[in-house]
């Protein structure tokens, strides 16, 4: 079996890409409102905390093509909260690939940026896509942009926002191997 079969992967630093599962929905949570609200503090607050982690249970976990999450290696079974996570470990970030090739989510821990993790979750995204991967940005963060745009990937078309909900100007971009 591969790594990417069994959805783990060992790294020298510490931190492993693995599947997410059930278990992970708290602290997928928590990463994607602490990674929003520290990247885009202008983006407007549609849903309470307790409706994005509904979400992320029973529509982003379980609906996905797959969801990888980014883990620091620490003491089984305990997240930096002191709670149970689904494997062990702090989680610092997580990937989600939706429809096969639309990468849906990519989002870190503020304290886990610029370490690599990003672009070793978006190594897996691309390992388990035989095409082109789409995906969008808010047309305002620029770090995404530079990020997608140093990874190879092409704006194709710009958007007024009124395909998301919180109507704010995105950008489609487009990857092929």
């Amino acid at each position: 079996m591969t790594e990417h079969e069994t959805g783990r992967r060992p790294a020298p630093d510490g931190v492993r890409l693995r599947l997410a599962t059930a278990a992970d929905a708290e602290a997928v949570t928590r990463v994607f409102l602490d990674s929003r609200a520290a990247a885009m503090p202008y983006l407007p607050r549609i849903h309470s905390d307790e409706d994005t982690l509904a979400w992320m249970t029973h529509v982003v976990l379980p609906t996905s093509t797959a969801v990888w999450v980014a883990e620091q290696s620490g003491r089984a079974g305990q997240n930096r909260e002191g709670g149970e996570d689904g494997e062990g470990g702090e989680l610092l970030g997580f990937a989600a690939l939706a429809d096969g090739d639309e990468l849906d989510h990519l989002y870190l821990r503020p304290d886990a940026v610029r370490r690599g993790i990003g672009s070793r979750l978006l190594a897996e995204v691309r390992g388990a896509v035989d095409g082109p991967i789409g995906l969008y940005v808010f047309q305002r963060n620029t770090a995404a942009r530079a990020f997608y745009e140093r990874h190879g990937f092409t704006a194709v078309a710009f958007d007024d926002g009124g395909r998301n909900e919180e109507n704010e100007p995105d950008v489609l971009y487009r990857w092929a191997p």
